[in-house]
């Protein structure tokens, strides 16, 4: 059996949160939480921990390749995989290389897992082109 962990990387919806830099600041501390539930994990023997990517504000990882780079750092054995990487808004030839490159940080142990954005809000900060082109099979 393979147990891991997966976060989505969501932001604390809490009223002290009203200003740009409030949202920063609570962006920095949910990644550097991430890194830690990634070392806890680790460290319980986990078999894996997957980082999910979100385009809108209330997630703190647009890229999990980026995420997962810093865990790879900080971890020896754990498998690091996205626990989606919604292929629709990038460049699939830039995504590759760039779970390659977590790949040789890691030593071999990154995994991607693609897919779509899930509903047409999900991609809201991207350029128009890429928000048809990744909502066009949304239902």
């Amino acid at each position: 059996m393979d147990i891991g962990i997966a976060t989505l990387g969501d932001l604390p919806q809490t009223p002290e949160i009203t200003h740009p830099t409030d949202v920063r600041r609570a962006t920095e501390r949910r990644l550097a939480l991430i890194v830690r539930e990634a070392e806890t994990a680790e460290a319980a023997e986990l078999q894996h921990f997957s980082v999910g990517e979100h385009h809108t504000p209330d997630f703190a990882v647009s890229s999990p390749a980026v995420v997962l780079s810093a865990i790879a750092a900080r971890t020896d054995h754990i498998r690091l995989t996205s626990g989606v990487t919604v292929l629709s808004v990038h460049d699939p030839v830039r995504v590759l290389q760039d779970f390659a490159t977590v790949d040789l940080i890691s030593a071999g142990r990154a995994e991607i897992t693609v897919g779509r954005a899930s509903r047409s809000g999900s991609v809201s900060d991207q350029p128009p082109a890429l928000i048809e082109r990744a909502t066009s099979a949304c239902p």
